[in-house]
């Protein structure tokens, strides 16, 4: 699925997220459902899951609690829940005016739209703005449910929470900062900046003006992680740099298998943010190992977990598309292949568990990679060797089970660049 973010999404630190904790080893969220899907989980498991998945905040830091609900609880008031609200905002108490009138559109997705603005600590931060609930048709798709829309929450506080897990730890994923729901025609300040966007970049989407003042929206607030690769083509210095992008990815995917068995299963070039930092070297941990990979001075995030699929404890977190029919049959581009080949390896069956499915968009990934265009052609002896060396690569690539394997025993992420 096709999302265009243009730069979207810097490191932050969180302002009042109620995140996903290290799991409660005294839970065993197995005995209370498999292969979950929002429209299966029932009332009773959302409480039981809820106590083992929130932190709630508190002016000393993060601290874990036991949360009990009624056993009749809706999907809307779960979301509300999550967002630490007993009922929808406005827009204006999500995003006072002093920072509104900052905002500008960054992405688009037929999910909705990205803005960039200030947070209260003067930091730049993205808002993915989400229509839910709604009768009206938003860019040619159904506006998504709450019970659909929990499925990107979850995932989004799992992964965004590996960065402070100690046995698997990745930085590589983007981190969530808060969450909101709001209700109420689009803002003038936000259709302004929609306006700037369309007409200096163009827009694929309807202009979001339509809406009335009972239409609800989600809100997700994550860290500003730079600009996607597809918008950065030709503006990365060479193929050194694209190696570290692919062995930081593949990195991100082998932490995220190996804690929480994920699959991200979407992951074009739009879903890959790249930013320029200074730091010489990223450090993860990879099943208690310390792993170091040189950045070549870019660090990426991962984005965009609508089609994700990952474990907590037993209990299977996925989106079932086997009868999305016009996903599997778009054309122009390997990305199409790939949803494709991932349906041919699952027998169309998307709860179960395939971390191949990283390997097959690691393969995509390579493609693009030797494809884009660099400020400095590959013209040395080293640059020539990289890109043979990475040739090679995507030759043998497909033979590996999973971004785990791939990461520990490739001899192209082993090799001087």
């Amino acid at each position: 699925m096709q999302e265009s973010t243009s730069g979207w999404l810097q490191g932050t630190s969180g302002i009042g997220l109620a995140v996903t904790p290290l799991r409660m080893e005294q839970m065993n969220l197995s005995s209370i459902l498999t292969n979950f899907t929002p429209d299966t989980l029932t009332t009773h498991s959302w409480g039981r899951l809820k106590a083992a998945l929130s932190l709630h905040k508190k002016k000393t830091g993060m601290c874990l609690q036991q949360a009990s609900y009624d056993e009749d609880i809706s999907d809307a008031e779960k979301v509300y829940q999550e967002c630490q609200q007993s009922g929808p905002l406005s827009f204006s108490d999500c995003i006072p005016p002093a920072r509104m009138k900052h905002c500008s559109k960054i992405g688009e997705g037929t999910f909705g739209e990205v803005f960039s603005t200030m947070n209260d600590s003067n930091e730049t931060v993205a808002l993915k703005i989400i229509p839910v609930e709604g009768s009206q048709q938003v860019n040619g798709e159904q506006q998504k449910t709450f019970g659909e829309i929990l499925h990107e929450i979850i995932i989004s506080k799992e992964l965004s929470c590996l960065n402070m897990k100690e046995i698997n730890k990745t930085d590589g994923f983007i981190g969530l900062n808060n969450l909101h729901c709001v209700r109420g025609c689009y803002p003038e300040a936000l259709l302004k900046a929609w306006d700037k966007f369309d007409r200096q970049k163009g827009s694929e989407n309807d202009r979001p003006d339509f809406f009335d003042d009972e239409q609800l929206f989600l809100i997700l607030e994550f860290e500003f992680g730079g600009s996607d690769l597809e918008n950065i083509n030709g503006k990365l210095s060479s193929l050194v740099q694209a190696k570290s992008v692919l062995h930081q990815v593949t990195a991100a995917l082998a932490v995220a298998e190996q804690a929480l068995c994920f699959e991200h299963r979407d992951l074009h070039w739009g879903n890959i943010l790249v930013k320029n930092i200074k730091h010489k070297h990223n450090e993860f941990i990879l099943n208690g190992t310390v792993h170091s990979i040189e950045t070549r001075g870019v660090h990426i995030k991962i984005i965009d977990y609508s089609l994700s699929r990952l474990e907590i404890d037993g209990l299977t977190v996925s989106c079932d598309i086997s009868n999305d029919e016009e996903l599997f049959m778009g054309q122009g581009d390997y990305q199409f292949e790939i949803y494709r080949l991932m349906k041919k390896e699952n027998n169309n069956c998307w709860s179960t568990y395939n971390p191949h499915s990283n390997v097959l968009w690691l393969h995509y990934l390579a493609e693009k990679l030797l494809s884009m265009n660099y400020k400095y052609k590959a013209q040395t002896n080293q640059q020539r060797t990289l890109k043979s060396a990475l040739k090679s690569f995507q030759a043998e690539i497909l033979r590996y089970p999973s971004a785990t394997e791939l990461f520990l025993h490739s001899f192209f992420f082993f090799k001087e660049s």
